[in-house]
């Protein structure tokens, strides 16, 4: 098998997969709500009155596809009056994000998450389905954890069976147990993993590249494997 790096794996049709989140609303049936089991917004709105500081409460939301969900959390920013205190930034792939009013508690960033580094920090970070498609999705982890302010909440998506050793084997329970020990928290059941506080922090794994041809995944979508070398 040839393991695709970073960059080569960015030009692939399956990572600028069409249906990848490109849909999905604030809340309702197809929606972050249903997804990750809260509004980001309204677990923003709470955080905004105990700070009280201009832009210091921010969600970032890593592979937001068109950002629909993201122009509609700016929607509902500005009707509840807090435009100069929350900051809504998605970053995604693909430059084809939804009409979005020119605000600056919205930012919509066209990047590979591989390589993108913020300007800040987040009070929450979200990936819905996002690291499917992710070739590090360990590194990335790690990164946002660093990216997250004290208290602050990370929640994504993530397939473990995805992560692949170089034998091929996936990485399993040991992998779990690893991301646990780091600070992290795994919904088997749901394969959510998520993080309540932020972090420097480090993962056994060194990153081989990626398999885009892996096939489809848990959500019937064509997903990406990545490999790790087990290190000391």
């Amino acid at each position: 098998m040839t393991l695709l790096d970073d960059d080569t794996l960015a030009g692939s049709a399956v990572v600028a997969n069409s249906a990848m989140n490109r849909e999905r609303a604030l809340a309702g049936v197809n929606s972050y709500d249903r997804e990750l089991g809260f509004n980001p917004v309204e677990a923003l709105l709470p955080l905004v009155s105990v700070t009280g500081a201009p832009d210091t409460v921010a969600w970032l939301d890593l592979c937001c596809g068109t950002g629909r969900a993201l122009v509609e959390a700016a929607e509902r920013v500005r009707a509840a009056g807090v435009g100069d205190r929350i900051l809504v930034h998605g970053v995604d792939l693909v430059d084809a994000f939804d009409p979005a009013p020119d605000v600056p508690w919205l930012r919509l960033t066209t990047a590979s998450v591989a390589d993108w580094e913020p300007e800040r920090r987040y009070d929450l970070i979200t990936s819905v389905h996002g690291l499917h498609y992710v070739g590090d999705k360990l590194g990335l982890l790690v990164k946002a954890a660093g990216w997250l302010t004290g208290g602050g909440r990370l929640v994504a998506d993530i397939d473990l069976d995805s992560v692949r050793l170089e034998d091929g084997r996936p990485a399993g329970r040991r992998l779990a147990a690893h991301l646990r020990d780091a600070g992290f928290n795994y919904d088997g059941r749901r394969r959510r993993i998520g993080r309540d506080d932020r972090g420097e922090v480090t993962l056994p794994y060194e990153y081989l590249g990626a398999d885009d041809k892996a096939g489809a995944n848990y959500t019937g979508q064509p997903a990406v494997d990545s490999y790790y070398r087990r290190v000391s």
